[in-house]
């Protein structure tokens, strides 16, 4: 049986309805993310899992108990918030010691589990230090070493980096993947940061409107997105419409509006006629001056370069196609020397595989 298990759980604020009919659930030592836009209803989810707001309807599971209605301090979990929540005239092991004090844990046994903590966050060094002498990643690590200090069933985790700059958040990630690993407790994590969700996750709800838009391993969402929104939210892709005219043995013929005719993979119970959306990631179409015509199970089109865009280590180029269409593409900048390879309006060629897009019906 999973840890948690969520069984159609309703949540209503008046006439809005935050949390429409969601269910699943999450197993013991999984790192798991709650992801999407603001007012998804993600946050209200982690909240009811917290205890700080009660489901109109449905169960809340966690070891086999219904704690839907149970207080917060009377739950195995806890929660690490954005703005960390530390008590400012505390000391590193006074805020992680906290917790323990309220539960009139006797004192040798209070020492040595913040010992233990401390030591899995590595932080032992700064055990005498205040909040306001720490950077931002170090006090994350404190707000976490408090929630884990009385060995909580579940971590809950709410946006706890977004408060942190580009390098330190990448780095606070790595951090959260080898202390989840070190200590095997439950993570259940809010973002709204797509990056962030595909680099962390063992599995993904992807969230829309209260409901589970999809929810499976990062790789699967990211290559197979089920739905319209959920492949435009999860990083750059291009969403070409299309319908079925022709169905083969392994794949499909599709006839994109305003581009031609496409080749993908065949979809089970399909039927020619149906509408839908070619859903192709940037990074798996191929760019060139010129692109050889006759390679086995490729797309081929012309176009020019309408935009482009430099990040460093790759450069967006927006191409617009000879019917007017555009579709963007990726290029690492990995020739020694130059920034980019084209230029705005230089010709160019792009071709793909026929399994590199995924088709969505309509």
């Amino acid at each position: 049986m999973a840890l948690l298990e969520i069984r159609d759980v309703v949540k209503q604020f008046g006439d809005f309805t935050a949390v429409n009919h969601v269910s699943l659930s999450v197993e013991a030592g999984e790192f798991f993310t709650l992801l999407g836009p603001s007012g998804c209803g993600k946050t209200t989810l982690l909240r009811m899992l917290a205890g700080f707001e009660q489901p109109d309807s449905g169960e809340i599971i966690l070891d086999g108990v219904n704690v839907a209605g149970v207080p917060p301090e009377k739950r195995p979990v806890h929660t690490v918030f954005q703005n960390y929540a530390l008590f400012p005239h505390m000391t590193v092991a006074q805020n992680i010691a906290f917790p323990l004090k309220m539960a009139n844990v006797p004192s040798e046994e209070l020492k040595q589990r913040v010992a233990e903590v401390l030591e899995d966050v590595q932080l032992t060094p700064f055990a005498q230090r205040f909040p306001h002498e720490m950077s931002g990643g170090q006090r994350q690590r404190v707000a976490i070493a408090r929630a884990l200090v009385n060995r909580p069933r579940l971590l809950l985790l709410d946006e706890p980096l977004s408060a942190l700059d580009a390098k330190l958040r990448e780095e606070m990630q790595i951090e959260l993947i080898n202390l989840q690993k070190e200590v095997g407790i439950t993570f259940v994590y809010v973002t709204h940061d797509q990056g962030e969700a595909l680099a962390l996750s063992h599995r993904i709800a992807v969230m829309n409107k209260g409901q589970v838009a999809q929810l499976d391993v990062p790789e699967v969402i990211y290559s197979h997105p089920k739905s319209r929104f959920v492949a435009d939210f999860i990083g750059q892709c291009n969403l070409l419409d299309g319908t079925i005219v022709a169905i083969g043995h392994d794949r499909m013929q599709v006839e994109i509006a305003g581009v031609g005719i496409a080749e993908t993979l065949l979809l089970p119970d399909v039927e020619v006629g149906q509408k839908g959306t070619l859903t192709l990631r940037p990074e798996k179409i191929k760019l060139a001056a010129s692109l050889p015509l006759d390679v086995a199970d490729e797309v081929h089109f012309k176009g020019k370069v309408h935009d482009c865009l430099y990040l460093g280590d790759v450069t967006i180029y927006v191409i617009e196609l000879e019917n007017g269409v555009l579709v963007e593409t990726m290029l690492p900048n990995s020739a020694p020397g130059r920034a980019k390879f084209f230029d705005d309006n230089d010709l160019v060629e792009l071709a793909w595989r026929y399994d590199a897009g995924h088709f969505i019906l309509s």
